[in-house]
């Protein structure tokens, strides 16, 4: 591999210490992690100063890497372009280092904050009975409350809670989060505090103290789009590249379906059932099992994209990444590519999100006459109370339940003589 890319220069990469023995099977790894062809070239090239400076440190031997010592090869301030790629071969170094077993995967210390989210975790999925996704929403804020007490160096900080610790923290949190977003992470907290004054941490009552935004039922419309607009928008994909191919799958899901993002990274292989023209997905809002039938339009799209666009990887998800590392994509992913389409297309889409095309199947299918019942069993609602916000947008329908309005009849004339 090392005499393909540098036929002329690849004697100075074996002699290296400590990294020439395993310079030839990083370049590989590199390859098969579909790194282009300059890409591997960089990372090799940027291989001699990263073996320089672990010499600097005393690492001489290739037993002696670990993984602290490849992170403080790299700059505290990385703002040069020679940083930035240092940091990057130190990043695939350590990968790959990893996936060969040199360097031990080390397990997070025990910290008491970690101690402390474990045990609510465990609350929340057995007690609570919260899905996958939700937990992890609340690990995410009351791990930053954490942080934001420094539970870890002081412990007593969380015996000692007031309401102005609390307050103090949802004003840093609300400088960044609307009002609706705000109030998940004030329930959140307050889920907290019922856990610790229930494991006796804390005096009980704390959570009823904290205010929440106000957010009024049914103040928004769903974010929809025309559909004519979700149809250009979907044209206006370039299907002639593999990441178009892929990007143009995943909205196609979405607009057929109405899935959301999560759903769309999350799908198998396994879940496309060919022969029987069907789909067999597990939502995971809710863990909904949903049976569809496999239209002729996305079953093209998602041959086209596995045939000529999906890296040859062994993992059984459907969409991968399109840029290396190969490897699975995460829902941002989705919202990524909604967001760069969305600017090339020219086409006047407000929203920020993917999701606004699952409200836009909703309401097109509102419009064809398709009842509520169905709607939501779609689109794996669990009540129909969720579905029926979707009313609000058929004002074409709102129009023709309208009362008529009472004809008003002329003044009555006084008679004459009267004063």
């Amino acid at each position: 591999m090392l005499t393909d890319l540098f036929p002329r220069a690849h004697g100075r990469f074996l002699p290296l210490q400590p990294l020439g023995g395993v310079v030839e099977g990083f370049a590989q790894w590199l390859v098969d992690q579909d790194y282009t062809r300059t890409a591997v070239r960089r990372h090799v090239r940027c291989t001699r100063r990263l073996d320089r400076m672990l010499r600097q440190r005393g690492c001489h031997r290739l037993t002696e890497i670990t993984s602290d010592g490849l992170s403080a090869c790299v700059p505290t301030h990385v703002r040069r372009r020679a940083d930035i790629s240092l940091a990057a071969t130190t990043r695939c170094w350590h990968r790959y280092l990893q996936e060969c077993g040199l360097i031990a995967v080390a397990p997070p210390a025990a910290s008491l904050s970690r101690r402390l989210l474990a045990a609510y975790v465990d609350h929340l999925r057995d007690v609570r009975g919260l899905a996958v996704l939700t937990i992890a929403a609340h690990v995410r804020d009351i791990a930053e409350l954490l942080r934001a007490l420094d539970y870890d160096t002081n412990t007593a900080r969380l015996q000692a809670l007031s309401v102005r610790d609390i307050e103090e923290f949802l004003q840093v949190v609300g400088r960044r989060q609307a009002r609706g977003a705000l109030q998940h992470v004030v329930a959140h907290v307050r889920g907290l505090l019922r856990f610790l004054a229930v494991t006796g941490e804390i005096r009980p009552g704390l959570e009823t103290q904290i205010d929440t935004p106000r957010v009024y039922r049914l103040e928004q419309l769903p974010r929809a789009l025309p559909w004519d607009t979700v149809q250009k928008f979907l044209q206006a994909i370039d299907r002639r590249t593999p990441k178009g191919r892929r990007d143009f799958a995943m909205f196609l899901l979405i607009a057929t379906y109405g899935l959301r993002t999560s759903d769309v990274a999350a799908l198998t292989l396994d879940a496309i059932e060919w022969r029987a023209r069907r789909l067999r997905i597990v939502l995971r809002k809710g863990g909904t099992p949903l049976l569809l039938p496999l239209t002729d339009d996305v079953a093209a799209a998602l041959a086209a994209y596995l045939r000529r666009g999906r890296p040859h990887l062994t993992c059984r998800e459907v969409f991968l990444r399109c840029r290396a590392p190969a490897g699975l994509i995460e829902r941002t992913a989705v919202t990524d590519a909604f967001q760069y389409w969305s600017r090339h297309s020219g086409l006047p889409i407000s929203f920020q999100g993917p999701h606004c095309l699952r409200h836009s199947y909703a309401v097109h299918l509102l419009r064809r006459g398709v009842s509520l019942k169905t709607i939501g069993d779609v689109l794996g609602h669990r009540t129909a109370e969720a579905t029926c916000v979707y009313l609000r947008l058929a004002i074409d329908d709102l129009r023709d339940v309208a009362l008529p309005l009472p004809r008003t009849s002329a003044p009555a004339q006084a008679p004459e003589g009267a004063s």
